[in-house]
């Protein structure tokens, strides 16, 4: 399984676009989610990399980063309490890259688990 769906989820229709645009060859679009909170503008999920766009650039810059699934090396859920196993009580994953953690925060913690689990299943089967 490799968290493909017939056809990519999105929450809003030009954060896909702006993915789409910037595909390689044979890359497809598993899900972009909008965030929630400072910084985080979105995250993508294609069927070789994650993709963030940072919105925290001083003059009102932007960053569109791409992070290929072999350089993750964890994705975490980030919750303020115990969750023994559950995936409800968190909306925000962690993905570590090199020497840098992306910390996003979803309205919806089915989407943060969607993001995990992709991102998961590519790091242990990539």
């Amino acid at each position: 399984m490799t968290h493909q769906t017939a056809q990519p989820v999105f929450d809003k229709p030009e954060q896909f676009e702006k993915i789409r645009a910037g595909l390689l060859n044979g890359e497809e679009i598993i899900a972009v989610y909008d965030a929630i909170g400072a910084g985080t503008g979105f995250i993508a999920v294609t069927t070789r990399r994650v993709v963030l766009q940072d919105n925290s650039f001083v003059g009102k810059k932007v960053a569109l980063t791409s992070v290929p699934y072999r350089q993750v090396s964890s994705v975490s859920f980030v919750s303020d309490k115990s969750m023994f196993g559950k995936f409800a009580s968190s909306s925000i994953i962690s993905i570590r890259a090199g020497s840098k953690d992306y910390e996003v925060q979803f309205r919806g913690e089915e989407k943060a688990k969607h993001v995990h689990d992709v991102v998961l299943w590519h790091m242990l089967n990539g």
